[in-house]
């Protein structure tokens, strides 16, 4: 699980790195088509790391539940075990 979340930050970080320098190099450009690629540029500034941080708490709560699952599932294993020495 920590293997994936490291990949998703790291492509995130690769992402806005080339991001910033895509905005940077739209904004001196000049050509008809520069100011619809520097708003683009921008939004995607904003939106990838939104996206990023979205996946970041899905694995987390991921995880979450599949540790809750497990320590229910022992509990419950515990509680049979008491009822059938009580017998």
């Amino acid at each position: 699980m920590k293997k994936a979340k490291r990949i998703l930050a790291l492509s995130g970080v690769v992402l806005l790195v080339a991001m910033y320098v895509a905005t940077l190099v739209f904004a001196l450009m000049d050509s008809p088509n520069s100011f619809m690629l520097f708003k683009a540029s921008i939004y995607c500034t904003i939106v990838i790391p939104v996206i990023v941080y979205s996946g970041t708490l899905i694995f987390n709560n991921a995880a979450r539940k599949k540790e809750w699952k497990i320590d229910s599932e022992e509990k419950d294993a515990q509680d049979d075990n008491t009822k059938n020495e009580d017998i």
